[in-house]
């Protein structure tokens, strides 16, 4: 009885010598392989929500007196101070952190020293 004939790419599969001629895939980039001269902007924190008390006591207030501003004077006064004081926290806090602890740059300030410093993309 004769021997049944495989075709050639089985015979290499089982003898392994697919492994030996195989090469690794030619990478063709999409894009040229070099920085951008801009990063996207992007929210470094989730802002907290302040002042959500104040807030809806004044509504409640407005609720219950038909939306009269002058019956709910002083609850409107106390979510305005609150407002302006959490406002100026959230400055002084940006003031102090010009560098973030661990040495991060925000997404506006890499924009700028790109600006500054852009890619080369010709030779003198």
């Amino acid at each position: 009885m004769a021997a049944p004939v495989y075709p050639a790419w089985v015979t290499r599969w089982v003898s392994g010598q697919w492994r030996q001629k195989k090469r690794p895939p030619v990478i063709r980039p999409t894009r040229p392989l070099v920085l951008a001269n801009k990063v996207a902007n992007r929210r470094e924190q989730a802002g907290e929500a302040t002042c959500i008390t104040e807030m809806s006591v004044m509504m409640a207030c407005w609720k219950q007196n038909d939306f009269s501003n002058a019956a709910c004077a002083e609850e409107i006064r106390t979510f305005y101070d609150c407002v302006a004081k959490a406002e100026k926290e959230r400055r002084e806090k940006a003031e102090d952190e010009t560098l973030e602890p661990r040495g991060k740059l925000t997404s506006s300030k890499v924009n700028k020293l790109l600006r500054r410093f852009p890619n080369i993309t010709r030779y003198i």
